[in-house]
């Protein structure tokens, strides 16, 4: 017999059995995860310490927006092309909104949270949202699809940076459907939450229902009202049994939902509609805007610790806290 064939001999028996499936411990086994892929990635939930998120900085275009571009129908800045909007008659203030996103992302490293940014896309005014290409998982990613023609192509760029920063992706929305991040809301490790709306679509959920399913996660539909685009404008968990809620926004059956699993639910001031678009850093210890006072009045009265910081500007692209941020690592069982 030939070397060749002896080597081959080998290599069809004792040799495969010597390297063979190891199927246990289990991928999110702590030990397993930490020696394969550096750390334990991912979220199991929406209040776990949070120790590493996802930002991208403002996109130099936003500095094209106008004041001869105000559509009164719409209050607001229309880009020409359709590729990017701004709320009211004002120009952005771009040093303002340079200064708020840098701040935010001051107080999270100050708060010992790792902050990963995403490559610079200077023609995507909307791309500072991080939230919406993307949602996490215990583990790891699932890449989203954005509804929206002027953010397609965000999804790349947003890939490219979870992989590079060594986290896991677990799967990607495909053919026709639409997911955003914002509408997607983990409340136990085992149930999460997907609002569909203009932004995301029943075949979107029906993907990421079978992707969950291969995790245990079991994934709720709720339908949004009107064109309310995601949950995180309208609802935030702020502890397994504290969620803060806008309750003129929020669909019934999602609040009802959330009342059966034990969720106390505290309401938005009724003059604060942004209220709900925080983030929050542990269990009843979040980061929201600074101009909310009386929201956060009623979540301290329910023994949450408000940190704030100036983000007035920045939200008339579309997006607060929540939406300027995703949760690559909180601590999970």
């Amino acid at each position: 017999m030939s070397e060749f064939d002896s080597t081959m001999e080998v290599s069809d028996g004792r040799f495969h059995r010597l390297m063979g499936p190891e199927g246990a411990p289990g991928f999110l086994d702590h030990a397993e995860l930490e020696g394969t892929w550096g750390r334990r990635w991912g979220a199991a939930d929406e209040v776990g310490r949070l120790r590493a998120v996802l930002m991208r900085r403002p996109a130099a275009c936003l500095a094209e927006l106008t004041g001869d571009m105000y559509d009164a129908s719409v209050d607001a800045l229309v880009e020409p092309n359709g590729r990017g909007y701004w709320t009211g008659r004002d120009a952005p203030d771009m040093d303002r909104v340079r200064a708020e996103h840098d701040g935010f992302a001051q107080l999270l490293r100050d708060n010992g949270i790792e902050v990963v940014y995403a490559p610079d896309l200077p023609t995507f005014p909307k791309a500072v949202y991080t939230r919406d290409p993307l949602v996490t998982i215990a583990g790891g990613a699932i890449i989203a699809r954005t509804a929206a023609r002027m953010r397609r192509g965000e999804e790349q760029t947003i890939t490219q940076a979870v992989a590079n920063a060594g986290m896991p992706i677990l799967g990607t929305i495909a053919g026709e459907g639409i997911v955003e991040g914002g509408t997607f809301v983990k409340v136990r490790p085992d149930q999460a939450f997907l609002g569909t709306s203009v932004r995301t679509t029943p075949e979107g959920y029906r993907q990421l229902a079978a992707l969950l399913d291969i995790h245990g996660i079991t994934l709720h539909r709720v339908s949004l009202p009107g064109y309310l685009i995601h949950l995180d404008m309208c609802s935030s968990m702020v502890d397994h049994d504290l969620a803060l809620v806008n309750p003129r926004l929020a669909p019934y059956d999602y609040m009802a939902a959330l009342e059966a699993l034990g969720i106390e639910l505290v309401e938005v001031h009724p003059t604060e509609e942004w209220a709900s678009n925080l983030l929050v850093l542990d269990r009843r210890r979040v980061v929201m805007p600074d101009h909310l006072p009386r929201t956060a009045e009623r979540l301290a009265a329910k023994g949450v610790e408000v940190l704030t910081v100036p983000y007035r500007e920045i939200l008339k692209n579309g997006g607060g806290l929540h939406c300027s941020t995703m949760e690559l690592q909180r601590d999970w069982a």
